[in-house]
């Protein structure tokens, strides 16, 4: 079984926990991280000299936000727990509540495939990211890790719920954030022996952010003749959710050509592999597997896998998006890269929902782009079954929900 150890955590002062954590920088323009490095006391405030400088020292930006780090440690605007496990809850604006367990996993179980990815990474990815943490040694943003739902550990967090949360604050997004600590000798070992019976974690979001941590736990390994894997270089920041209290949207397709065919052409090498049912302007949300839709000429189609090429034990061939690629994107449309380096190939988040589909249209509408293809969502036993087989999907096959907020609690490996 994976190892999944307490760690100190370190958080930021109950005075300052509506302004330090945020949600993911990239997913903020430049403009914007540029704003929200001038606000006191915020985890962009901390990382300026890296996000805003215009030194071309790296090294050296780097090494003043582990000085802005330290510092903001001594003025007790972060503090530092001892040894604990965290039980974290988000309840969403629509009532969903996605709840889960902070604690550090082993690199050597990611190497010893005791934790399983689904999707490959692509390697250009982490590189930078490793170098950061060779300067800073601070994990900030945990990886969202997946398991088959346990009982007892279900049943452990129920009890935790019922005392007093350490944080409990809603953020600008109407995101309620609540988090009890886990420090009583008795409970952790409670925690431990249950964790120690589930078999398989599932990596559900952070390809790029385990790769660099492994690559940095190496790097590290190489220059400690006493290496024995205890470091804490060789552990990573994980937030433990099980497979009832995650949510996998679709992830969607959009091309910008034809590949010099007609619609009708279009149309008709696609009838060699799959049904065809024309919806007009009705927009279709393929609700099973085996069912995609599609968005062209400002119609919508539903594309049905014909049965001869459906079987659920054909590894990757189970999964639509494979199925796309394999009879339409690569032999129709001379699309040979299934990932995020090709130009021709974009990806769009899905909602589960005919929302998705509908920004599927609005893009082609633009002009941009020329079809779209929906896909059902990947289930949780999806992935199981190809990570048993040792297969990984292309990357942008899954949308999976919570998403992290940055800095609500960190790891410090120095």
């Amino acid at each position: 079984m994976p190892t999944f150890k307490p760690f100190r955590g370190v958080r930021p002062h109950n005075d300052f926990i509506d302004k330090f954590p945020t949600h993911p920088i990239e997913n903020f323009s430049q403009d914007e991280i540029n704003k929200k490095a001038a606000e006191d006391s915020s985890y962009i405030q901390m990382l300026k000299p890296y996000l805003c400088s215009k030194s071309k020292d790296v090294d050296r930006n780097l090494r003043k936000v582990r000085t802005n780090f330290e510092e903001m440690l001594a003025e007790n605007k972060l503090v530092q727990d001892s040894s604990s496990y965290y039980l974290y809850e988000q309840i969403m604006p629509n009532k969903t509540i996605f709840r889960g367990l902070l604690g550090l996993i082993s690199i050597d179980d990611f190497l010893d495939g005791k934790i399983k990815r689904h999707e490959t990474a692509l390697k250009n990815k982490y590189e930078k990211f490793t170098h950061y943490l060779e300067k800073v040694h601070l994990h900030a943003e945990p990886l969202l890790l997946t398991y088959q739902s346990s009982p007892k550990v279900e049943l452990l967090m129920n009890h935790e719920e019922k005392n007093v949360p350490i944080i409990n604050y809603t953020d600008e997004r109407g995101i309620r954030h609540k988090v009890w600590r886990i420090d009583n000798r008795l409970k952790l070992q409670q925690f431990k022996e249950v964790l120690d019976q589930i078999d398989t974690f599932y990596l559900a979001d952070g390809n790029h952010r385990i790769d660099s941590s492994a690559k940095y736990a190496q790097k590290l390994k190489e220059k400690n003749k006493r290496h024995n894997g205890n470091e804490p270089y060789n552990f990573v920041l994980s937030y433990l959710v099980s497979n009832q209290s995650i949510k996998i949207h679709d992830y969607n397709r959009l091309v910008k050509d034809l590949n010099g065919l007609s619609e009708e052409e279009f149309l008709a090498k696609i009838s060699e592999n799959f049904l065809i049912h024309e919806k007009n302007d009705r927009p279709y949300y393929p609700s099973q597997k085996y069912h995609i839709s599609m968005y062209m000429g400002g119609k919508f189609y539903s594309l049905h896998v014909k049965h001869e090429l459906r079987n659920l034990d054909m590894g990757l061939d189970s999964i639509d998006h494979q199925l796309l690629f394999k009879y339409i994107l690569s032999p129709i449309l001379g699309i040979e890269n299934n990932n995020e380096e090709n130009e021709r190939l974009s990806f769009l988040r899905g909602s589960s929902s005919v929302e998705g589909i509908l920004k599927l249209k609005e893009k082609i509408d633009s002009g941009e782009f020329s079809v779209g293809f929906g896909l059902h969502p990947v289930g949780f036993n999806d992935i199981t079954k190809l990570t048993s087989q040792n297969l990984q999907m292309p990357p942008k096959c899954t949308y999976i929900e919570p998403k992290l907020v940055t800095a609500l609690l960190m790891y410090d490996m120095d």
